[in-house]
C-alpha cells in the first residue's frame, strides 16, 4: 500500500487560516492540516480548527532565509516550541525539509545536511518527515543517495518523498524511493503549485500521473484516478491554468 497525500486538495496555507478551513469541507478519516511556521502561527492554525500542523525546513541556509526569513538554527528552534506545544495538545506534526536535493541559491545540497535537517525534524517529535525536491532537479542517482543518508538515522515508514517535476524526472525519482522502501508521496492534482523563491520551479507531481503509475504497477493506493482527473479538471477551469498532468491531457485529447 502506497500513501498519497494530495497538496492542492489537503493543505491551508499560513495566510488566512480562518477563511480557509472555514472553507473547506471536511470529510471523516481525511486531514487537512495547516503550515505554522512559529508559535504565533500554530495558536492561529489551532484557533481556527486545525488538527494536524505541518513546520517546513530547509537543508538550505540561503532558501531558509528567503522562504522563512531565518537561518536553519534559528527555524529548528521555532519548529521545537511549536512541536512541543502541538504534542501538548494532540495534534500531530509532520516536518518538511525544503531543498533535500537542490537548491536555487546553494545549488547541490549533500546528503549529509539533508540529513542533519531531518534527524533533527524527527528528534522533536514529527511523526513523518517529508523530503523535498523544491527545484525538481534530483535524478534517481541523487535520490538513492539522499536516501541512503537519511535512512541511516530515520526508519523509511517514517519519510516520504515530495517531488517536484522541473525536469520531468519527478515520477522516475518517486519509483527509485518505492524501490528503497518509502510508502507515502506527497503529490497535487494536476501538477499545480510551485514556490515563489524557486524561480522557474514547476508545480509537484501531478496526482494523476503518480496514480496512472501505482495503478500500472499494482500497488493499492485507494485512488480513484477518474475522480482525480475529474478534481484537477474542475480545479483548472476554476483558476484558469492548463493541467501540467500528461495522464489528463492525454485523457482529454484522446
Amino acid at each position: 500500500m502506497v500513501f498519497v497525500k494530495d497538496a492542492a486538495m489537503g493543505w491551508a496555507m499560513m495566510a488566512d487560516h480562518t477563511e480557509v478551513m472555514k472553507g473547506i469541507r471536511q470529510y471523516p478519516g481525511i486531514r487537512y492540516p495547516v503550515l505554522t511556521p512559529n508559535l504565533q502561527g500554530f495558536h492561529r492554525a489551532v484557533a481556527a480548527g486545525a488538527t494536524e500542523i505541518s513546520v517546513f525546513g530547509a537543508a538550505s541556509e540561503p532558501f531558509s532565509k528567503k522562504n522563512i526569513n531565518c537561518a536553519i538554527e534559528e527555524s529548528m528552534e521555532k519548529f521545537e516550541e511549536v512541536v512541543k506545544s502541538a504534542r501538548h495538545m494532540n495534534i500531530p506534526t509532520r516536518g518538511y525539509v525544503s531543498c533535500a536535493l537542490g537548491c536555487p541559491y546553494e545549488g547541490n545540497i549533500t546528503p549529509q545536511k539533508v540529513t542533519e535537517v531531518s534527524k533533527r525534524l524527527y528528534g522533536m517529535g514529527c511523526y513523518e518527515i517529508s523530503l523535498g525536491d523544491t527545484i525538481g532537479v534530483g535524478t534517481p542517482g541523487s535520490m538513492k543517495r539522499m536516501l541512503e543518508s537519511v535512512m541511516k538515522e530515520i526508519p523509511p515508514r517514517a519519510l516520504a518523498v515530495h517531488c517536484h517535476d522541473t525536469y520531468g524526472q519527478a515520477l522516475a525519482n518517486i519509483l527509485t524511493a518505492l524501490q528503497m522502501g518509502i510508502n507515502v508521496v506527497d503529490s497535487a492534482v494536476s501538477g499545480l503549485g510551485g514556490c515563489p523563491y524557486a524561480k522557474g520551479a514547476s508545480g509537484n507531481v501531478a496526482t494523476e500521473d503518480l496514480i496512472y503509475m501505482l495503478n500500472g504497477l499494482g500497488v493499492k493506493t485507494g485512488v480513484n484516478l477518474y475522480k482525480v482527473m475529474e478534481a484537477g479538471d474542475f480545479i483548472c477551469k476554476a483558476v484558469n491554468k492548463t493541467t501540467n498532468s500528461k495522464v489528463a491531457q492525454a485523457s482529454f485529447n484522446a
